[in-house]
């Protein structure tokens, strides 16, 4: 089987719909939590990014076996990982390490979602919705750099913003390839009935021809 290099943005739909899922319940979490413990807040972006970590090493394990280019599902998953730790396992210590951590994590998740978006597909619904993803990320991570204690919150709106235009980039997804599937099954019958119908006129020609060599 030939190896076959397909885009980052089309793993299967089902991780898209994991990932949003996720994203929004941390969201709903940060956003509109009345918990004011930061150590609390800290502990869910945290656990957010590492099961956004396992998810993406699932679908690295996914693209490898069906050999659709894994390195960068694996790279964004030790990144989501790393960053993640790094928040769990500096709890307690002073909030401005949390917040550059997060600014960054979100500034540059941003910049690889604009990239990805206008490189990696021409499709005009996936490409807003990546670029609108990232370009909240790239906004809201310089935001939060500056936004003292209430990082976490603006956290949460990328995240919400992240998660909602994940959910309806699988929808999308799903819908296009049940429709590229539909198109494959009617090419293939019409192909079919083409065969089927040369073959009757070749038939049909070749009785022709042989009750003509009979009356000669």
């Amino acid at each position: 089987m030939a190896h076959i290099n397909r885009k980052y943005i089309d793993s299967h739909w089902l991780i898209f719909i994991i990932r949003g899922t996720i994203a929004t319940l941390c969201a709903i979490l940060t956003i509109f939590s009345v918990q004011r413990d930061f150590d609390f807040m800290i502990s869910v972006s945290g656990i957010f990014l590492l099961s956004l970590s396992i998810v993406e090493f699932i679908n690295s394990l996914y693209r490898a076996r069906s050999k659709t280019g894994w390195a960068v599902s694996v790279g964004i998953a030790i990144a989501d990982a790393v960053i993640a730790l790094a928040l769990l396992f500096t709890l307690g210590q002073d909030l401005s390490w949390h917040l550059y951590l997060i600014s960054l994590y979100a500034f540059v998740r941003g910049l690889f979602e604009i990239i990805s978006g206008f490189r990696a597909t021409v499709d005009p619904t996936d490409r807003f919705l990546w670029i609108l993803s990232g370009v909240s990320g790239a906004v809201m991570g310089i935001v939060i750099l500056n936004s003292g204690e209430y990082f976490i919150r603006f956290f949460g709106i990328y995240l919400l913003i992240f998660g909602l235009t994940g959910l309806v980039y699988a929808v999308h997804n799903r819908a296009q390839q049940l429709e590229d599937k539909a198109a494959r099954k009617e090419s293939a019958r019409l192909a079919a009935s083409s065969r089927k119908t040369t073959a009757k006129k070749n038939s049909r020609n070749s009785g022709k021809k042989s009750t003509k060599s009979r009356k000669k």
